[in-house]
């Protein structure tokens, strides 16, 4: 007994010191690195408590005070649910906190980049003081989640559109016979690409002998989409490139088949629901894998936008200090300007990214419901799901289309 009582003390001496030395080597360059490792140590965490916590939870007064026991789903989406207002709650606080950083002069910049101990232990003592709150408020964050997730959509669809506009604008400036043909290129194997995404979808959605008008209109209604794009864009009072229209086809295809995917696996439409019974550990961490992925794309590629949060004066590489400053009060005068530098990005709206996050992740792994008895132990399935993804995809088609005419309409503003 004293040697375990030992061995487990020797153990939290090393996992601290651990815990210093990874918090100690952040630095400010890779703080934005730090901020998404936390976030998918949440969405760990909230797997790994779905899988384990509910006998737990069960034996806990003030979540189990029902007359008559729920169901092992409902305390596995308990546990998500806590999580994630644990994880909104720290990144919200944050981001309230970070309202008005301007500079780097201004004391809440080291705040942003450091303390990562404090931090840690705050977040730590968050998601725990999650589990002591009653099951009202709960409910409460999972009906305001759903409100969060389409938010989070709505911004991943204008950061993919500014970045394929950024992308064919770098091309097309280059000015030169390869580049042009690489865009050709492209967006030819990404029109390849849809045409058989959508030949796919219909073996897999629409299968002989079924009644699948629901799929079949999701499946049309996309290609129709795709050709939208290209007369719109091909048009001359328009005069768009065609990788951005190729590109944006492909996307919205993929989110058709993401969100026909998401249908439960006993619809008779699914063609995957020969897979339903038995969902291995390795396909579960595939798709948790690729949530957060995703998730962590949007909140970096978020902090990284010119477009939407950073300044016009953001600082310029090219302003280095100089080597031999020609008297101390000329090299205070160069540290003052250097400190006064304005920040690159939007803090609040970093943060606000990750807390918007938070509920995406838990709808996804929630099956966007409390109940999630349909969807069993899978990540992001059920119809609530499969109509957020069309839905996005429309979304997706309606910017697009509308930052092609926008110019057109309002030919006196700035897009």
């Amino acid at each position: 007994m004293w040697a375990a009582s030992c061995l487990a003390s020797c153990c939290a001496a090393c996992a601290c010191d651990a815990c210093r030395t990874v918090v100690s080597g952040i630095s400010r360059r890779s703080a934005r690195i730090a901020y998404c490792g936390l976030f998918a140590l949440s969405l760990i965490v909230s797997w790994i408590l779905r899988e384990v916590a509910a006998p737990l939870m069960e034996k806990i007064p003030w979540i189990n005070h029902f007359h008559k026991t729920p169901d092992r789903e409902w305390f596995e989406t308990d546990a998500v649910l806590r999580v994630s207002l644990g994880n909104f709650l720290f990144f919200t606080i944050l981001a309230i906190f970070m309202i008005g950083v301007k500079n780097q002069k201004d004391p809440r910049d080291n705040m942003h980049h450091g303390g990562w101990m404090m931090k840690v232990i705050c977040w730590c003592i968050l998601v725990i003081l999650m589990f002591f709150i009653p099951n009202e408020i709960i409910s409460f964050y999972e009906a305001s989640s759903k409100f969060g997730s389409g938010l989070f959509l709505l911004v991943q669809v204008v950061l993919l559109l500014d970045f394929v506009h950024g992308w064919n604008d770098k091309w097309v400036g280059y000015d030169e016979q390869f580049w042009y043909m690489a865009l050709l290129v492209v967006s030819l194997v990404c029109y390849v690409a849809t045409f058989s995404f959508s030949g796919l979808l219909f073996y897999l959605f629409v299968p002989s002998g079924q009644d699948c008008g629901l799929n079949t209109f999701f499946i049309v209604m996309t290609l129709i989409f795709v050709v939208l794009f290209a007369i719109v864009t091909l048009h001359p009072s328009v005069g768009g490139s065609i990788l951005p229209a190729s590109v944006i086809s492909l996307y919205c295809m993929y989110l058709c088949y993401s969100g026909l995917a998401s249908e439960p696996r006993d619809y008779e439409c699914n063609g995957l629901h020969k897979h339903s019974k038995a969902v291995s550990t390795g396909t579960l961490t595939i798709g948790l894998f690729t949530t957060v992925l995703s998730v962590v794309y949007s909140a970096v590629r978020a902090g990284s936008s010119t477009t939407l949060l950073s300044p016009p004066s953001s600082p310029r590489a090219g302003a280095g200090k100089p080597l031999l400053p020609l008297d101390k009060a000329a090299a205070e005068e160069h540290e003052e300007k250097e400190n006064s530098k304005p920040v690159t990005y939007s803090y609040s709206f970093f943060h606000l990214i990750f807390s918007l996050a938070s509920m995406y992740s838990a709808m996804l792994l929630t099956g966007w419901s409390t109940s999630i008895g349909e969807s069993g132990k899978l990540v992001d399935v059920g119809w609530p799901s499969v109509w957020v993804r069309i839905v996005t995809a429309w979304a997706t088609a309606a910017l697009f289309l509308w930052s092609l005419v926008a110019p057109i309409i309002f030919p006196e503003r700035e897009f």
